[in-house]
This record gives structure tokens, sequence and C-alpha cells, in this order.
């Protein structure tokens, strides 16, 4: 039976640690309920050692909060304030749960500002590396309202979906980008290295080459000879597309084509309005008014053009002419999502209907992952065997042709 860590927040306030063994983590998370502790964090002894260990070395040690560090804090904050502590006092017991670090010198700032009279939303804002103008919104909306545990309950949700989502993304291309980057050196080798030998045995028959033949013995005495050249032009235009991208235009241009790219464009859309349909229904359900969660919203999404159509819809927004009509306008947003929203500003449920989006929306990311996955490694695969065929076939042409063999 594997052996958990556990720590967790007592009736009294304080906290008690340890190490017990359990079938499960939701087991010890259940134990803890029932002796009337709040469990704060529950996780197998064997990743604790190795977490431990890894942060010792200073070479390894993290720079900056992440993303998973900021979910794992809102979280732990949220449920102490459920339990009933102070704000003052959590932030405390946080303090003393916090990793060395980046994160703990984040909570520590955060509470002395509080200690000093600020709130939860001004000491957060005065951070505005590591929380985004959304997630100040509503912990400002959530203390006005007397409702800040809720809040940030839903605040830790909603990123860790968007964590979970962005994390998928990443794991679906990281295959179809290993097989491209393996095609290519292949590639690069035979050209390169296999090739070559090839030529004095063409030099001594002396029979000419088949023209397919000539062609990849020029590209290859080429690459062979200004491989640096390549590098060079393709160093050249990833740097140029970086600046081109650093305007603001530029960014706009490339953002519009991306999300009408085949195959990954909708894929793109899908994520984009996601976003914007979590962020955007999370703020509206904890009283944000709609215009401030609006620029909330636009700030979050990472595609510009996207960005420029909220921003346009918000303008009309502020004129009184809701939300769908202007969105719709734009061209971009997909008509699912635009037939939901006008249902919600219809029957005044707004904000659940975005957050219903945003779910649909997100297993339809899931679902086009797994589609484009199934269709590009097999068509990546499939281009690079006719290529390397094609080149291997241009020899072997070449050789018979020289001793006058039928082919």
């Amino acid at each position: 039976m594997p052996r958990f860590a556990y720590k967790a927040v007592s009736p009294d306030g304080d906290i008690i640690e340890g190490e017990t063994q359990a079938p499960s983590r939701q087991a010890v998370i259940d134990r803890l309920h029932a002796d009337g502790h709040v469990p704060i964090r529950a996780e197998e002894s064997r990743r604790a050692t190795v977490a431990r260990k890894a942060g010792v070395s200073e070479i390894f040690r993290q720079r900056r909060v992440r993303q998973g560090d900021l979910v794992l804090i809102t979280r732990e904050l949220a449920t102490l304030l459920q339990a009933g502590l102070p704000l003052d006092r959590g932030m405390s017991v946080m303090l003393d749960l916090a990793p060395a670090g980046p994160v703990r010198d984040l909570v520590e700032e955060i509470r002395e500002k509080v200690r000093g009279g600020a709130t939860l939303a001004d000491a957060l804002a005065e951070q505005p590396n590591v929380f985004p103008n959304f997630y100040v919104g509503m912990v400002r909306a959530g203390e006005a309202g007397g409702t800040l545990e809720g809040v940030l309950t839903r605040l830790a949700d909603t990123m860790e979906r968007a964590q979970a989502l962005r994390e998928n993304v990443q794991a679906a291309l990281r295959y179809p980008a290993l097989v491209v980057i393996m095609a290519i050196l292949s590639l690069m080798v035979l050209m390169t290295v296999v090739i070559p030998e090839f030529r004095p045995l063409f030099e001594d028959a002396g029979a000419a080459m088949p023209f397919s033949t000539q062609i990849v013995i020029g590209v290859s005495d080429f690459l062979a000879a200004y491989w640096w050249l390549v590098a060079l032009v393709v160093a050249f235009a990833v740097m140029a597309m970086r600046q081109h991208n650093r305007t603001l235009e530029g960014r706009l241009r490339w953002d519009a084509w991306k999300i009408q790219a085949p195959i990954f464009g909708d894929l793109l859309t899908k994520i984009e309005v996601a976003r914007f349909s979590r962020t955007l229904g999370t703020l509206l359900s904890n009283g944000v008014s709609v215009l401030n969660a609006m620029s909330m919203t636009i700030e979050t999404l990472d595609n510009r053009a996207f960005a420029g159509a909220a921003t346009q819809a918000q303008g009309r927004l502020a004129k009184g002419e809701g939300l769908a009509e202007p969105l719709a306008e734009t061209g971009i947003f997909p008509g699912l999502a635009l037939q939901l929203i006008r249902v919600g500003e219809e029957t005044g449920r707004l904000d659940a209907m975005l957050l219903r989006i945003a779910d649909i929306y997100d297993d339809e990311v899931k679902h086009a992952i797994q589609k484009m996955l199934s269709l590009l490694v097999p068509l990546v695969t499939l281009a690079l065997g006719v290529l390397i065929a094609g080149i291997i076939g241009s020899m072997i042409s070449a050789i018979m042709s020289s001793y006058d063999l039928p082919f």
C-alpha cells in the first residue's frame, strides 16, 4: 500500500503534516475530513521526496512563478478561507506551506501588504507580471460581495481548465514536431553524406546521368558546399518573422492568417473561443460589469485578430447593442457560439451560457487534436517516404543506366 505525505489545517487553525498509508489519495483526504481537518495537500511520499531533492539544486531552481504555482496558491487560499480562517491567518499558513523561492517571496510580499491595510486585490494588482487583470478584477468583485472564497475557487477551476487545454495542445503537437525534425535531419544526412558517395561511380562510368539524378546530385552538392548559407537564410527568416510580429500591424496580419490556415486554423479558433467564453463567463458570474469584464477578457486573448474583434464588439456593447450581433459582424466567431450567446442574452443567463460554450469548445478542441494527429502524422510520414523513395529511385536509375541495365 503506498504512503502519502499530507498537510492540513486543524479546527484550531494549526498546521498538521505527516505521512500515512492509504489505498489512494482520495482516501487520505476523506480520512482528514473525518478527523475534522481541512486538507491542503496529499501526495505520494516518493513524489514529495523527489520534488524536495530537485529543489536543492541551484542550477534547476525555479526562477519565476509559473501558471501551475498560481493555480496551487489560489486553490490553497480558497480552501483556507472556506475553513473559516481570516485572510491574514490564511496567508500566514500559505507562507508556511510554500517552498523556498519565488512562490514564498510572492506570498510573503502579498501578506505584508494585506497586513499593512491593503485589500487583497490591491496587493495582487502590484504584481502585474504574475496576476493578470481578470484575476485581480474577480478578486476585487469577490471582496466587495463578501464571496472571496467562492471567487478563488472558481478562479482555480478556470485556470486549471486553461492550463489543461494548453498542455493538451502542446502534448499533441510534440510528436508531429518530432517527426518533422527527424524527417529534415534524415534528408540532410541523405543529401550531404550518402549521395556524394555515388558521384565517383557515375564519373567513372562516363555515361550521361538521367535528369532526375542530375537534380539530386546538384542539390546534394549545393547543400554539402553551402549548408551554412541555408542555415543562415533560415535563421534570418526566423528573425525577420519575429521582428515582423513585434509590430502591432505585423502581429495582427500573422494572427489573422493563422486562424484562416488549413487544419490549424479551426483548432486555433476553437481554443480562442473557449478562452474568451470561459474568462468572460467567469467574470460575469462573479459580479463584474460586462464592460469591465470584456476589457479584462480581451487582455487574456493570445490571438490579436480575436482581440481586435472583441474590442470592436466592446465598443458596440458600450452603446447598448448587445454582444452577439457585434461579434457576428466580425466574421471570426463561429456560428454555434454566436447562437448560444444570443440565447444567453435573451434569457438573461449570459454568464452560464458562456461557460457552457467554453465546455463545448474545450471538448471540440480535444476531438480536433485527435483528428489532426490521425491525419498529420501519417501525411508527414507518407511525404517523407515518397521523397526518399524518389531520391533512391533516381540513384538506382543512374546506376542501371551506367551499366546499360534495364530499369
